[in-house]
């Protein structure tokens, strides 16, 4: 789609960019008489990327910060730009608008979305079953009741008939522990149960060990809300042999209950091999996949027997990096386990793909310029569900007509001071295949006047 705005906007006219465009010829040192000049960048509602030195007056960066807002205004999104700037100043700007299919997390990648509603495999992985799971020996029911009762003499407890209904809203049985916890207090901050008494509050807090949420307030983590874009989708769910807390993104065992004023504490039913039902694990706003294990009970949390067992990301055989990694041959990472392979730049030759075909759970590739042999070999990769490459082995994929259809996403990898417009162009052709919303694109023409001698 071509020659069309998105939304009625300021941004049609020329006049609203000339700002910036002044502002970034101003600072292009290679900008001179009888010299055509072409300038790019990316601008959206909350960030931007522009050939600008660091630590401009606040008078000249407002220009930036004036063409921010009217995204706000024209309820637009983000855009790439190119302008072809004449040495008699006529200039030609190219406008490509981000959609919902080409969202630009990174300055150095184009992800596009091709099937809606899919997510990357980590973040659709439920938790395994673990037979024989029990709760840890340190769960001890009549101490914990007994303990909370001591520091919280005058707490409104929940009431069974309270304690099945949110187990039927969550669609699981809460542990034995969990249940004492709200059979002392319900922790409902309401008139009814605290009398919007502070110190009482407070009191909660340090009985319990943390922010505590009412009972009607208790849910699961949600896997699709911990930063579950396709720009993730190197990451991996690292579950070895006998590992305490399952790497997973979420769970509908993981029961928050509690805060530490930034992250999530929780009850986890669905442990690990290493652990036991009813463990208390911390899900960190900063992480994308897994928790830390922090108590093997929540009478151990209670009573402040706590532990430190971190979360470890995806690593080989899961996840493998070849070129300027540990690895340094394809062979080396061909584990029936991978699952994640990133293949950097290197000073020797190309990479084959060969030794990767069959493997079942390969499910994200991504190359740097120059470091396949043959990109047609990709085929061979018959899992692949996320692919991110360089323009010119998009562009043999292409022509040989082999993009894996098996795709719900793919990246494009952007080079510094790349053209954005063949960019575009490529990325329309990928959409097309899996008929895709295209990109919208707008061409301006404008004179910022000739340059300076």
């Amino acid at each position: 789609m071509d020659d069309q705005m998105p939304l009625s906007s300021p941004l049609r006219d020329f006049a609203s960019w000339e700002p910036l465009l002044q502002l970034l010829l101003a600072h292009d040192g290679e900008r001179s008489a009888g010299r055509t000049r072409r300038v790019t960048g990316r601008i959206s509602r909350h960030a931007w990327s522009l050939d600008l030195p660091e630590g401009l007056p606040s008078a000249e960066m407002s220009v930036v910060e004036d063409l921010r807002r009217s995204f706000d205004r024209g309820g637009l999104v983000e855009t790439e730009f190119t302008a072809e700037v004449q040495p008699d100043g006529s200039t030609t700007l190219h406008l490509a608008w981000a959609s919902l299919v080409m969202p630009r997390g990174f300055p150095d990648r184009a992800v596009l979305t091709l099937v809606d509603g899919v997510l990357p495999e980590p973040w659709r992985r439920l938790p395994d079953p673990v037979p024989g799971a029990a709760p840890a020996p340190s769960a001890d029911l009549e101490l914990l009741e007994r303990t909370l009762r001591e520091r919280l003499p005058d707490a409104v407890g929940a009431t069974e008939e309270e304690i099945a209904a949110t187990e039927a809203r969550l669609g699981v049985t809460l542990s034995d522990e969990l249940k004492v916890l709200y059979r002392v207090t319900r922790a409902r901050w309401d008139w009814e149960d605290f009398h919007e008494d502070y110190e009482q509050a407070d009191r909660v807090y340090t009985a319990v060990g943390c922010e505590l949420g009412s009972l009607e307030d208790l849910y699961s983590v949600d896997a699709a809300a911990r930063h579950s874009s396709w720009s993730r989708a190197t990451d991996a769910v690292y579950c070895p042999p006998n590992v305490a807390v399952q790497g997973l993104a979420g769970s509908p065992g993981w029961i928050v209950f509690g805060s530490n004023g930034g992250d999530e504490l929780a009850v986890d039913l669905t442990p690990g091999p290493g652990g036991h039902t009813g463990q208390v694990i911390l899900v960190s706003h900063e992480a994308n996949l897994g928790a830390d294990l922090i108590a093997d009970s929540l009478t151990d949390f209670v009573l402040d027997r706590t532990r430190d067992e971190r979360c470890r990301s995806g690593e080989f055989p899961a996840v493998a990096r070849i070129g300027a990694g540990s690895l340094h041959t394809i062979q080396a990472a061909a584990h029936p386990a991978l699952e994640v392979l990133s293949i950097d730049s290197s000073d020797g030759a190309p990479f084959s793909l060969v030794p990767l075909s069959g493997l079942a759970h390969l499910r994200t590739l991504t190359a740097c310029p120059g470091a396949l042999s043959d990109p047609l070999e990709i085929a061979g990769l018959t899992g692949l569900d996320y692919l991110e490459l360089p323009v010119q082995e998009w562009r043999v994929l292409l022509d040989a007509g082999a993009v894996p259809r098996t795709l719900s996403a793919a990246a494009i990898k952007v080079q510094r001071d790349e053209d954005p417009l063949p960019v575009v162009a490529l990325a329309q052709e990928i959409l097309a295949l899996w008929d895709r919303t295209r990109i919208v694109r707008t061409v301006l023409e404008g004179n910022l006047g000739p340059a300076k001698s």
